[in-house]
């Protein structure tokens, strides 16, 4: 990611019509669309490789985390494009309980100033995963710029960057009361609810109008306790998913040599999620620090490398031990930053992208201090 990439009017423009695309279509929609990407781009690249062939088009990187369906571009437009359009009365969401910026499924129509919008914060994610990458910070840029979009968002249209005090980021206990639900008269526990859980999904965090508390925190105005997985956040049952799918991503990344195919599998696994099926974890923040890891380990400078590779440099038993810690790592440091800049706010600030920023620094700055061998795919200055 040169930084004369940002003087390019192609890549300008582009950008600009990927993140009108992904306020079109919905953020969570089009980062679905990345994550079948990632697995068809590392699959030729994979096979092309067996063969003793040169991979001609870099299709993970160039489509998947670049301008066409990048989340920084894509995902970050269609959040800040959701977000305007509720500023301005736009949009509706019946059924879902969660404050409406925060529907990410919600595509946003074909309304200029939508589009605009989308598109104006499309070149924002663009120019700060160009800079980051180009300076050499040693984290993930792209998620860096769905991060650093979504608070621009928030500042721009008026949202609050945080929404509770430093006091209150981590307190989860007014949504497990179900003080003031929402459907049921006098509060109470939802009659859907499992283990004091709600069972029903609903897209990307949010809960249904029968399963979602509003709370008073002492103040004159209510404030919500929205937990960005009404059934996934406790430390428990984090840290158990963490160990799995560090694990299991590891292993891939073991056979295969690619940093993004267990990445891919989890977002793609998304869908689920985006039709309603109930319940469906969020993992690809677990499972791209999981997969980096063991590649760093085995000394790869770049996010895939021939198989025999990694075998050669690293035992498989190291290998998965070390990716389910960062499995874990990755949980817990998603669970984390969903209670800071989700649960109590108003927009979709997204918590595996702040997660993956998170443990990508952290594989970055092991492998700056000679701890790892290579920081695989993050950038070192």
């Amino acid at each position: 990611m040169p930084l004369t990439d940002l003087l390019a009017v192609e890549l300008l423009i582009a950008a600009f019509a990927g993140g009108a695309f992904g306020a079109a279509l919905g953020a969570l929609n089009t980062f679905v669309l990345c994550g079948f990407v990632v697995i068809a781009g590392e699959l030729y690249a994979l096979a092309t490789r067996a063969a003793g062939g040169a991979v001609p088009v870099n299709v993970t990187g160039d489509v998947a985390f670049g301008v066409v369906l990048g989340p920084h571009v894509a995902f970050g437009g269609g959040a800040a494009a959701l977000a305007y359009a509720v500023h301005k009365g736009y949009v509706e969401t019946p059924g879902f309980d969660y404050h409406p910026a925060k529907e990410v499924t919600v595509g946003v129509g074909s309304r200029p100033d939508v589009l605009a919008v989308g598109g104006a914060f499309g070149v924002f994610g663009f120019a700060v995963a160009t800079v980051s990458g180009s300076l050499g910070v040693p984290t993930d840029p792209v998620a860096l710029g769905v991060v650093l979009s979504a608070l621009a968002h928030r500042a721009a249209f008026g949202y609050s960057l945080v929404g509770a005090p430093v006091s209150k980021l981590l307190d989860m206990t007014p949504f497990e009361r179900g003080d003031g639900l929402v459907g049921l008269p006098g509060g109470g526990p939802a009659s859907d609810a499992v283990d004091g859980e709600p069972t029903e999904a609903v897209a990307d965090g949010g809960a249904t109008a029968a399963a979602t508390p509003r709370v008073r925190d002492g103040a004159d105005d209510p404030i919500r306790v929205e937990p960005w997985l009404p059934y996934l956040y406790r430390w428990r049952d984090v840290i158990g998913l963490g160990a799995v799918v560090g694990v299991l991503s590891g292993y891939a990344a073991y056979l295969t040599g690619s940093a993004f195919l267990a990445f891919g599998i989890s977002v793609a696994a998304l869908v689920f999620l985006i039709g309603g099926t109930a319940r469906i974890p969020v993992t690809h923040h677990m499972a791209l620090p999981a997969s980096t890891v063991v590649l760093a380990l085995a000394g790869a400078e770049r996010g895939t490398v021939v198989p025999s590779a990694v075998a050669g440099d690293v035992s498989m038993t190291v290998a998965l031990l070390v990716a389910g810690a960062f499995g874990v790592f990755g949980a817990l440091a998603g669970e984390l930053l969903q209670r800071v800049f989700f649960a109590h706010s108003e927009t979709h600030l997204d918590p595996p992208a702040a997660s993956i920023v998170v443990s990508s620094l952290a594989i970055g700055v092991l492998a700056w201090l000679g701890v790892v061998p290579a920081s695989a795919w993050i950038p070192l200055g």
